[in-house]
């Protein structure tokens, strides 16, 4: 007896690989059969298998919708059957999603992060008084904050109140008030220091020609 040997090459493309061959003859029989209740069943007896070929997915949300997309899409939106969810066109599958609008951000002070220029923003528009002036004091002692985080050294308040005139668009002026804001110290829990490379390379060099000894 002659075993003919099937190529990978000879055989029709895997639509989704990770369901293997066998899913995908399966689906080829059902869109054959018929009578619509047995190809109904049919379908549905496949979804089941899929959902078994991957059980790690039982606990996605949406997952049964997902697998009857997935059913549709091995089918090349052939089958016809009675599905629980909107059955998929092939124009919807092949459509591109939106563009995620992605948070605008200032390339010139990444450093301060989005949520910052958004409060500049908001408060630029509030009426003068009291609470308009604490917080714009907030947020320069917060911007001077992640200025020393980014740079690790001082910085001099005029810097931070150059920026923030800079960022609310010349609505924010600090220059022109007597203001303070608070400490390295105080903001960062502790002075800011910079890293001296050398100095701890030859603290670990000393430890050990120590403990050689």
């Amino acid at each position: 007896m002659t075993t003919i040997l099937e190529y990978n090459s000879d055989r029709p493309k895997l639509i989704i690989p990770e369901y293997g061959r066998h899913i995908q003859k399966m689906v080829e029989v059902a869109i054959a059969v018929k009578d619509d209740k047995k190809r109904n069943e049919m379908a549905q007896a496949i979804v089941d298998v899929m959902g078994n070929i991957s059980p790690h997915s039982k606990d996605l949300p949406d997952v049964q919708h997902k697998l009857w997309d997935q059913l549709f899409m091995i089918s090349d939106y052939r089958l016809k059957v009675d599905a629980p969810f909107p059955i998929p066109t092939e124009e919807e599958a092949q459509s591109r999603p939106e563009p995620l609008a992605y948070p605008e951000n200032n390339p010139k002070y990444r450093f301060y992060g989005n949520n910052i220029k958004r409060m500049i923003d908001e408060v630029k528009n509030w009426e003068s008084g009291p609470k308009k002036e604490a917080l714009i004091l907030s947020i320069a002692n917060h911007m001077k904050k992640c200025y020393l985080n980014w740079n690790l050294d001082t910085v001099d308040d005029r810097v931070i109140f150059d920026h923030l005139f800079e960022l609310s668009g010349g609505n924010i002026n600090l220059n022109k008030k007597d203001e303070d804001l608070s400490k390295a110290a105080d903001l960062l829990g502790s002075a800011p220091k910079k890293r001296n490379t050398n100095k701890s390379r030859k603290r670990r060099s000393r430890g050990k020609s120590h403990r050689r000894h």
